[in-house]
Protein backbone atom coordinates (compact mmCIF):
# COMPACT_ATOMS: atom_id res chain seq x y z
CA UNK A 1 0.00 0.00 0.00
CA UNK A 2 2.92 2.25 1.18
CA UNK A 3 4.83 1.70 -2.33
CA UNK A 4 1.56 2.23 -4.56
CA UNK A 5 1.02 5.63 -2.71
CA UNK A 6 4.58 6.51 -3.69
CA UNK A 7 3.57 5.48 -7.55
CA UNK A 8 0.81 7.81 -7.18
CA UNK A 9 2.53 10.59 -5.41
CA UNK A 10 5.31 10.36 -8.28
CA UNK A 11 3.16 10.45 -11.12
CA UNK A 12 1.37 13.53 -9.92
CA UNK A 13 4.21 15.56 -9.68
CA UNK A 14 5.56 14.06 -13.23
CA UNK A 15 2.61 15.64 -14.79
CA UNK A 16 2.83 19.06 -12.47
CA UNK A 17 6.21 19.75 -14.03
CA UNK A 18 4.96 18.41 -17.57
CA UNK A 19 1.86 20.32 -17.71
CA UNK A 20 3.65 23.98 -16.07
CA UNK A 21 7.18 23.37 -18.15
CA UNK A 22 5.62 21.98 -21.41
CA UNK A 23 8.53 20.43 -22.51
CA UNK A 24 9.97 16.99 -21.90
CA UNK A 25 11.33 15.36 -18.68
CA UNK A 26 14.65 13.49 -19.04
CA UNK A 27 13.23 9.87 -18.73
CA UNK A 28 15.35 9.42 -16.04
CA UNK A 29 14.06 11.74 -13.78
CA UNK A 30 11.46 10.53 -11.09
CA UNK A 31 12.11 7.57 -10.35
CA UNK A 32 12.02 6.37 -6.97
CA UNK A 33 10.88 9.71 -6.11
CA UNK A 34 8.28 9.87 -3.62
CA UNK A 35 7.70 9.39 0.19
CA UNK A 36 9.14 6.63 2.10
CA UNK A 37 8.25 6.78 5.86
CA UNK A 38 10.17 6.88 8.90
CA UNK A 39 7.81 6.91 11.44
CA UNK A 40 9.30 7.36 15.29
CA UNK A 41 12.77 7.90 13.70
CA UNK A 42 14.54 11.65 14.71
CA UNK A 43 15.03 14.08 12.51
CA UNK A 44 18.56 15.73 13.28
CA UNK A 45 17.53 18.65 14.78
CA UNK A 46 21.22 20.06 14.31
CA UNK A 47 20.49 21.08 10.83
CA UNK A 48 20.88 24.62 9.95
CA UNK A 49 18.80 27.09 8.17
CA UNK A 50 17.79 30.40 7.17
CA UNK A 51 15.35 32.42 8.40
CA UNK A 52 13.13 35.30 6.02
CA UNK A 53 15.73 37.53 7.94
CA UNK A 54 18.72 35.50 6.30
CA UNK A 55 19.55 34.49 10.20
CA UNK A 56 21.01 31.21 10.35
CA UNK A 57 18.63 29.04 12.97
CA UNK A 58 19.03 25.31 13.86
CA UNK A 59 15.66 23.44 13.76
CA UNK A 60 16.45 22.60 17.54
CA UNK A 61 15.86 26.08 18.24
CA UNK A 62 12.23 26.33 16.28
CA UNK A 63 10.70 23.44 17.87
CA UNK A 64 9.12 24.50 21.39
CA UNK A 65 9.03 22.21 24.41
CA UNK A 66 5.31 21.50 24.31
CA UNK A 67 4.14 22.05 20.81
CA UNK A 68 4.36 19.70 18.00
CA UNK A 69 5.31 20.53 14.09
CA UNK A 70 3.84 20.31 10.99
CA UNK A 71 6.70 20.17 8.46
CA UNK A 72 6.51 20.97 4.72
CA UNK A 73 9.22 20.51 1.98
CA UNK A 74 8.48 22.69 -0.95
CA UNK A 75 10.01 25.86 -2.90
CA UNK A 76 8.77 29.02 -3.05
CA UNK A 77 8.91 29.50 -7.11
CA UNK A 78 7.54 25.87 -7.63
CA UNK A 79 5.02 27.06 -10.09
CA UNK A 80 2.18 24.27 -9.28
CA UNK A 81 2.11 21.26 -6.16
CA UNK A 82 4.34 23.57 -4.15
CA UNK A 83 1.84 25.87 -3.98
CA UNK A 84 -1.16 23.08 -4.01
CA UNK A 85 0.51 21.57 -0.86
CA UNK A 86 0.79 24.75 0.92
CA UNK A 87 -3.17 25.73 -0.26
CA UNK A 88 -4.17 22.08 1.02
CA UNK A 89 -3.00 22.97 4.57
CA UNK A 90 -3.82 26.30 4.55
CA UNK A 91 -7.39 24.88 3.67
CA UNK A 92 -7.21 22.30 6.62
CA UNK A 93 -5.53 24.95 9.38
CA UNK A 94 -8.74 26.98 8.79
CA UNK A 95 -11.20 24.85 9.79
CA UNK A 96 -8.81 23.67 12.71
CA UNK A 97 -9.98 25.08 16.22
CA UNK A 98 -5.81 24.62 16.96
CA UNK A 99 -3.83 27.90 16.29
CA UNK A 100 -0.58 27.74 14.57
CA UNK A 101 1.72 29.56 17.42
CA UNK A 102 -0.73 28.91 20.40
CA UNK A 103 -1.14 25.05 19.86
CA UNK A 104 1.54 23.68 16.81
CA UNK A 105 4.17 25.48 14.62
CA UNK A 106 4.59 24.55 11.19
CA UNK A 107 8.15 24.91 9.20
CA UNK A 108 8.48 25.42 5.55
CA UNK A 109 11.79 24.61 4.43
CA UNK A 110 12.87 25.30 0.37
CA UNK A 111 14.27 22.05 -1.37
CA UNK A 112 16.27 24.92 -3.10
CA UNK A 113 19.40 26.05 -2.36
CA UNK A 114 19.08 28.75 -4.32
CA UNK A 115 16.20 30.32 -3.18
CA UNK A 116 16.84 33.54 -1.00
CA UNK A 117 15.77 34.46 2.09
CA UNK A 118 13.23 37.17 0.55
CA UNK A 119 11.48 34.87 -1.62
CA UNK A 120 11.11 32.67 1.73
CA UNK A 121 9.33 36.16 3.75
CA UNK A 122 7.15 37.26 0.81
CA UNK A 123 5.96 33.56 0.87
CA UNK A 124 5.33 33.53 4.68
CA UNK A 125 3.46 37.13 3.80
CA UNK A 126 1.31 35.67 2.06
CA UNK A 127 0.28 32.65 3.85
CA UNK A 128 0.16 33.91 7.07
CA UNK A 129 -1.97 36.87 5.93
CA UNK A 130 -4.35 34.37 4.68
CA UNK A 131 -4.56 32.11 7.31
CA UNK A 132 -5.63 35.55 9.79
CA UNK A 133 -4.95 34.06 13.00
CA UNK A 134 -2.96 35.87 15.86
CA UNK A 135 0.87 34.59 16.57
CA UNK A 136 0.98 32.53 13.46
CA UNK A 137 3.86 35.07 12.25
CA UNK A 138 5.80 33.51 15.46
CA UNK A 139 5.03 29.86 14.40
CA UNK A 140 5.09 29.25 10.97
CA UNK A 141 8.60 29.29 9.95
CA UNK A 142 9.83 29.75 6.47
CA UNK A 143 13.66 28.27 5.95
CA UNK A 144 15.84 28.09 3.08
CA UNK A 145 19.31 26.44 3.29
CA UNK A 146 22.25 25.29 1.57
CA UNK A 147 22.39 21.58 -0.61
CA UNK A 148 23.92 19.67 2.26
CA UNK A 149 21.34 20.85 4.98
CA UNK A 150 18.30 20.29 2.39
CA UNK A 151 19.66 16.40 1.30
CA UNK A 152 20.13 15.41 4.82
CA UNK A 153 16.41 16.83 6.14
CA UNK A 154 14.79 14.84 2.80
CA UNK A 155 16.73 11.84 3.32
CA UNK A 156 16.21 11.72 7.29
CA UNK A 157 12.01 12.15 6.83
CA UNK A 158 11.66 9.79 3.65
CA UNK A 159 10.68 12.70 1.01
CA UNK A 160 12.08 12.62 -2.23
CA UNK A 161 12.50 15.21 -4.85
CA UNK A 162 14.96 15.71 -7.96
CA UNK A 163 16.41 18.40 -10.38
CA UNK A 164 15.62 18.56 -14.10
CA UNK A 165 17.68 20.61 -16.09
CA UNK A 166 15.37 20.24 -18.95
CA UNK A 167 12.68 21.66 -17.37
CA UNK A 168 14.94 23.65 -14.88
CA UNK A 169 12.23 22.57 -12.27
CA UNK A 170 12.33 20.28 -9.36
CA UNK A 171 10.36 17.05 -9.67
CA UNK A 172 9.02 15.91 -5.89
CA UNK A 173 6.49 14.26 -3.98
CA UNK A 174 3.66 15.53 -2.05
CA UNK A 175 2.72 15.44 1.36
CA UNK A 176 3.23 17.18 5.06
CA UNK A 177 4.60 15.54 7.81
CA UNK A 178 4.22 15.34 11.83
CA UNK A 179 6.78 16.29 14.58
CA UNK A 180 6.65 15.81 18.25
CA UNK A 181 8.01 18.30 20.35
CA UNK A 182 10.92 16.67 20.39
CA UNK A 183 11.23 15.92 17.06
CA UNK A 184 9.86 12.25 15.76
CA UNK A 185 8.38 12.03 12.67
CA UNK A 186 5.00 10.86 14.23
CA UNK A 187 2.89 11.03 11.09
CA UNK A 188 2.24 11.39 7.61
CA UNK A 189 -0.55 13.00 5.29
CA UNK A 190 -0.58 11.96 1.24
CA UNK A 191 -1.37 14.46 -1.34
CA UNK A 192 -2.66 17.79 -1.55
CA UNK A 193 -5.69 17.88 0.28
CA UNK A 194 -5.40 17.32 4.02
CA UNK A 195 -8.51 15.94 5.91
CA UNK A 196 -9.07 18.41 9.36
CA UNK A 197 -9.78 15.47 11.79
CA UNK A 198 -6.61 13.18 10.44
CA UNK A 199 -4.71 16.25 11.03
CA UNK A 200 -5.93 17.29 14.19
CA UNK A 201 -5.63 13.99 15.63
CA UNK A 202 -2.08 13.66 14.23
CA UNK A 203 -1.43 17.06 16.30
CA UNK A 204 -2.90 15.76 19.12
CA UNK A 205 -1.36 12.32 19.17
CA UNK A 206 2.10 14.02 18.24
CA UNK A 207 1.88 16.41 21.20
CA UNK A 208 1.17 13.28 23.92
CA UNK A 209 -2.04 14.69 24.77
CA UNK A 210 -0.75 18.60 25.94
CA UNK A 211 -3.64 20.02 23.19
CA UNK A 212 -6.78 18.88 22.27
CA UNK A 213 -9.49 18.49 24.51
CA UNK A 214 -11.49 15.26 26.66
CA UNK A 215 -13.83 14.87 23.67
CA UNK A 216 -10.52 14.40 21.48
CA UNK A 217 -9.36 11.65 23.76
CA UNK A 218 -12.55 9.63 23.34
CA UNK A 219 -13.03 10.31 19.10
CA UNK A 220 -8.94 8.70 19.72
CA UNK A 221 -10.44 5.57 21.14
CA UNK A 222 -12.49 5.15 17.93
CA UNK A 223 -10.43 6.26 15.06
CA UNK A 224 -6.64 5.31 14.87
CA UNK A 225 -4.09 6.21 12.00
CA UNK A 226 -3.17 3.43 9.26
CA UNK A 227 0.07 4.46 7.94
CA UNK A 228 -0.29 2.57 4.34
CA UNK A 229 -3.35 5.29 3.76
CA UNK A 230 -1.67 8.20 5.77
CA UNK A 231 -5.38 8.83 7.43
CA UNK A 232 -7.02 8.10 10.17
CA UNK A 233 -9.66 5.09 10.10
CA UNK A 234 -13.24 3.70 12.56
CA UNK A 235 -12.20 1.02 14.99
CA UNK A 236 -15.01 -0.79 14.81
CA UNK A 237 -14.00 -3.24 17.93
CA UNK A 238 -13.25 0.03 20.14
CA UNK A 239 -16.50 1.90 19.04
CA UNK A 240 -18.44 -1.36 19.68
CA UNK A 241 -16.84 -1.37 23.50
CA UNK A 242 -17.22 2.45 23.69
CA UNK A 243 -20.88 2.14 22.53
CA UNK A 244 -21.81 -0.23 24.83
CA UNK A 245 -20.18 1.48 27.70
CA UNK A 246 -22.13 4.43 26.97
CA UNK A 247 -25.40 2.37 27.38
CA UNK A 248 -24.21 0.92 30.09
CA UNK A 249 -23.21 4.07 31.92
CA UNK A 250 -26.83 5.50 30.41
CA UNK A 251 -28.87 3.04 31.67
CA UNK A 252 -27.27 3.07 35.20
CA UNK A 253 -27.88 6.92 35.07
CA UNK A 254 -31.38 6.69 34.41
CA UNK A 255 -31.76 3.96 37.26
CA UNK A 256 -29.67 6.29 39.94
CA UNK A 257 -32.25 9.14 38.60
CA UNK A 258 -35.13 7.06 39.22
CA UNK A 259 -34.24 5.97 42.27
CA UNK A 260 -33.38 9.25 43.97
CA UNK A 261 -36.72 10.31 42.58
CA UNK A 262 -38.67 7.51 44.52
CA UNK A 263 -36.99 8.32 47.71
CA UNK A 264 -37.73 12.30 47.30
CA UNK A 265 -41.32 11.29 46.49
CA UNK A 266 -41.58 8.86 49.83
CA UNK A 267 -39.47 11.83 51.79
CA UNK A 268 -42.24 14.60 50.79
CA UNK A 269 -45.45 12.26 50.98
CA UNK A 270 -48.23 13.09 53.96
CA UNK A 271 -47.65 10.85 56.55
CA UNK A 272 -51.13 8.68 56.85
CA UNK A 273 -52.07 8.70 60.77
CA UNK A 274 -53.11 5.44 61.52
CA UNK A 275 -56.52 5.08 63.62
CA UNK A 276 -57.28 4.35 67.02
CA UNK A 277 -59.61 1.86 68.11
CA UNK A 278 -61.88 2.58 71.85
Amino acid sequence: MVGRHLTHITLAALISVVAVSGQALDPTVGIGIGIEQRLDEQVPLDLTFRDINGVEARLADLMQQDRPVVLTLAYYECPMLCTQVLNGLLRSLRVLSLDVGEDFDIITVSIDPGETPALARAKRDEYVGRYGREGAAEGWHFLTGDADQIERLAESVGFGFEYDEETDLYVHASGIMVLTPGGRLARYFYGIEYSPKDLRFGLIEASENRIGSPVDQVLLLCFQYDPSTGKYGLVIMNTIRLAGVATVAAMAACVIGWIRRERRLQATAPSTPIPHRN
